[in-house]
C-alpha cells in the first residue's frame, strides 16, 4: 500500500536506506541541489530560518555554523525529527515535529524560509505557499527544490532498485496525485508543471526572482562518469522568491 511522504520515511526499512542513500558518493542532493539552493539563499548571517520538512536537518546546523540567528525545522516524520534533534544537539536550532500543511504559521517571524525536496509530498500547496508570505518578514526569501516535472510526470522506463537509463515523460498536463515505487515501498507524491509552480507562487503573492534546474557543474563532482549521466536529464527544479508587497 502506498504511504503518504510522512508515514512512508517512519517506515524501517525506507529509513534505513535513505540514510545509507544520502551517505553515498556523488549524490544529487550534494552535486546538484544543494550548491544550487546555497547559491540562492546567499548570505546567512543574522537570519531567522525555517525549514520545511527538515529531514535530518544537517544544513540546519551548517546554517547555525555560519552566523544564522535562528533555525526552526519543521518536520512531521518521527524518525526524521528525532534525527534532527540529534544532528542539532548542542546548538540553539529547534525541531518542530509537525506537518507542513497543517502547523500554525507565526506572523513576519522569518527572514528565509527553506523547503528541501518536501514539498512535492504536499497536496494543497497554494495554501502553503499563502502561510509562507505571512512568515516572512517584510525582505523574506522563500527558496525551494522539488523534484523536477519532467520526473515526477512518469515512472515508467525505470525498474525500482536499478540505475535508471531511460527516462518517460507522460501526462505532463495531468497533474495531480503519483504513487511511485522508492527505496522499497510505494509513496504518494504529486506532479504540477513548471508552470503551475510559477502561478501558485504568484497567486500566493510571492514574487519569484529566480529558477533553476540543477545543470551539473563538474567541480562538485568526485567521478566524472556520474557526472556525464546527470547531463541527461534534469533532476530538480529550484525556485526563489520574495515577499510581494
Amino acid at each position: 500500500m502506498e504511504k503518504s511522504g510522512l508515514d512512508f520515511y517512519d517506515d524501517e526499512a525506507v529509513f534505513t536506506n535513505y540514510t545509507e542513500h544520502r551517505q553515498r558518493l556523488d549524490t544529487p542532493n550534494d552535486t546538484l541541489e544543494k550548491p544550487v539552493m546555497m547559491d540562492l539563499i546567499g548570505i546567512i548571517t543574522d537570519k531567522r530560518i525555517l525549514d520545511l520538512g527538515c529531514g535530518d536537518a544537517a544544513i540546519g546546523r551548517e546554517f547555525l555554523d555560519r552566523g544564522a540567528a535562528s533555525y526552526v525545522g519543521l518536520e512531521g516524520s518521527h524518525k526524521m525529527a528525532a534525527l534532527a534533534l540529534q544532528t542539532l544537539a548542542g546548538t540553539s536550532g529547534q525541531v518542530i515535529r509537525q506537518e507542513i500543511e497543517t502547523w500554525t504559521y507565526p506572523p513576519a517571524a522569518f527572514d528565509l524560509v527553506i523547503a528541501r525536496l518536501s514539498l512535492h509530498y504536499v497536496a494543497d500547496l497554494k495554501r502553503v505557499f499563502s502561510n509562507v508570505r505571512q512568515t516572512l518578514d517584510r525582505q523574506g526569501q522563500f527558496v525551494f527544490s522539488v523534484e523536477h516535472p519532467v520526473i515526477t510526470s512518469c515512472d515508467r522506463g525505470w525498474k525500482a532498485g536499478t540505475l535508471r537509463q531511460d527516462w518517460v515523460v507522460d501526462d505532463y498536463f495531468k497533474t495531480g496525485l503519483r504513487v511511485t515505487n522508492w527505496l522499497g515501498a510505494y509513496v504518494k507524491k504529486y506532479h504540477r508543471t513548471i508552470e503551475e509552480y510559477f502561478y501558485l507562487l504568484q497567486e500566493a503573492g510571492l514574487r519569484i526572482k529566480d529558477l533553476r534546474e540543477a545543470r551539473p557543474q563538474l567541480q562538485h563532482f568526485h567521478d566524472i562518469q556520474t557526472y556525464e549521466r546527470r547531463k541527461r536529464i534534469p533532476l530538480f527544479l529550484i525556485l526563489a522568491a520574495n515577499k510581494g508587497k
